[in-house]
């Protein structure tokens, strides 16, 4: 392998997602600055062409993912592949946070990445930041100057106030994390879109994190391997090398590389070879162990009186299959069944034996006697589904799923004695109820599990709580809970 390296690292442009509840102004806000960062005249107009884009503000480039909580930034801890730099998290100044900004916000997190708050829609009448502000607050987002670490602005992705100052912020925060590339390397980086082109072939757009991609070097992404003769840019124009954060778009891969996967560049196509061969082999162990491990298999020996009758069975079967089972014929033929398959389930444990418009002959009824294997015959197809959805019933593995009840928020703590908190809280979703198991939650992160003791409302005695009313608890729980944390009660379900 020839991978070129050298240690001429300079700063690199950040790439942005924005992310946030439905109708907070994402879309606009990408809009905005798109249409006022990029000229018309350029390239025949501003319309776009890939899931990415470039801006320059004040001579410095910003990558920004296009479609807001695009899919690449939903799979970046796939193969530990990392998509964006920075997060912006978009917050209505009109209706403060909501469920999908505490999702994109979970996200966020999960994944590790700075985020700044955007505070939007300052132009609306009925907008009210410091309502808002104290709202984002209450939600666990820590702002700057209010006790936290958490940059903000105000913008209106309408008239664009505010919007200089947040792409100010983008680069200072971009400075502090210190991004950088090699200007002289081989590209690498992370495939965010890819799709099959009737015309042109498979087409993937890519993130460039580190390096320079070339024309005539060869790209490898997981099993899948492109020469890069077809390279074009945001605009649909085409380019002869890209540098780091620039997005691209590549045609020819050889398969469709998987979204959120990491990409590498080589000189020669041999030395790309060489590493599509060693992922093939790795992807196909880890296809098998995964199956050893999460699925149950359920092999079967499948004989019937003609060949279209098989082919008809195993597209029924195939309805048959769940997560967790999957149905393998390890053998098929036409005629009776014989000894020799009744040797081969032997070899198998918990082999069947299946036959349809046709029977075993007598030496393998006599052999499968002796061993104890049964043999199902059968004149009607939908009857081997039947029982054979039976079987998958009995065989598939039951697993524990925590379903949620309801959710609180801490507002008060009264007393604790050994493991036992007295507290007073408000229920924000669903309900709870006495002896029921909670999930202890801190800005969003599970820190313990505690179990509902005794519930009080209006000072009565209650055996649950409904709605969003105030309540007072008793909670028992290893952890100490804290003003601020939320409770999620729970119920196991077996599934």
């Amino acid at each position: 392998m020839t991978k070129e390296k050298t240690d001429k690292k300079i700063v690199r442009p950040p790439v942005i997602v924005v992310m946030g509840h439905i109708d907070h102004g994402k879309s606009a806000l990408l809009d905005y600055i798109r249409k006022t960062n990029i000229v018309e005249s350029e390239h025949g107009g501003i319309t776009q062409h890939l899931s990415a884009y470039e801006v320059t503000h004040k001579e410095r480039k910003i990558t920004f993912l296009d479609t807001p909580g695009h899919e690449a930034f939903k799979k970046m801890r796939f193969r530990g592949a990392e998509v964006a730099d920075i997060a912006v998290l978009v917050v209505s100044a009109e209706e403060g946070v909501k469920a999908q900004t505490l999702e994109a916000l979970k996200s966020i997190r999960e994944n590790k990445i700075p985020f700044i708050v955007a505070i939007n829609k300052i132009d609306k009448p009925s907008a009210d930041v410091e309502k808002t502000k104290q709202n984002i607050l209450e939600n666990e987002i820590y702002l700057e100057g209010l006790g936290g670490n958490v940059p903000f602005t105000p913008i209106s992705a309408k008239t664009g106030e505010g919007i200089p100052e947040l792409l100010d912020m983008m680069l200072l925060v971009a400075d502090l994390e210190e991004l950088s590339g090699n200007s002289e390397g081989q590209a690498s980086g992370i495939v965010i879109e890819s799709h099959l082109d009737q015309k042109k072939g498979i087409s993937t757009t890519l993130i460039i994190k580190d390096g320079i991609l070339k024309i005539g070097s060869f790209i490898v992404a997981g099993d899948a391997l492109s020469p890069v003769r077809i390279m074009e840019d945001f605009h649909g124009e085409q380019i002869k090398e890209a540098v780091f954060s620039s997005p691209v778009k590549v045609v020819g891969f050889s398969k469709i590389p998987v979204v959120g996967s990491s990409f590498e560049t080589f000189k020669s196509k041999k030395d790309a070879e060489k590493v599509v061969v060693k992922t093939d082999k790795k992807i196909e162990n880890l296809s098998l162990q995964e199956s050893a491990e999460d699925m149950v298999e359920i092999p079967i020996i499948l004989v019937a009186d003609v060949l279209g009758t098989i082919d008809a069975i195993e597209h029924e079967l195939e309805k048959l299959e769940n997560e967790r089972v999957k149905i393998r014929i390890i053998k098929k033929s036409v005629g009776s069944i014989s000894e020799d398959d009744i040797k081969t389930a032997s070899g198998k444990s918990g082999t069947l034996v299946v036959g349809f418009n046709t029977k075993a002959d007598n030496p393998a009824t006599t052999l499968a006697n002796r061993l104890g294997i049964e043999i199902k015959v059968f004149n009607v197809i939908y009857k081997i589904g039947e029982w054979l959805s039976e079987v998958i019933k009995e065989n598939t593995p039951k697993i524990q799923v925590e379903e949620k009840t309801g959710s609180a928020k801490i507002l008060k703590i009264f007393s604790k004695v050994k493991d036992k908190q007295v507290l007073g809280g408000k229920v924000t979703e669903g309900e709870l109820s006495v002896k029921e198991k909670v999930n202890i939650l801190r800005r969003g992160e599970e820190v313990g599990k505690g179990e509902i003791v005794n519930l009080q409302q209006s000072k009565a005695n209650v055996k649950e709580i409904k709605g969003e009313g105030e309540f007072g608890a008793q909670i028992q729980a290893r952890v100490e809970i804290a003003i601020g944390d939320t409770i999620e009660g729970f119920i196991v379900r077996e599934k």
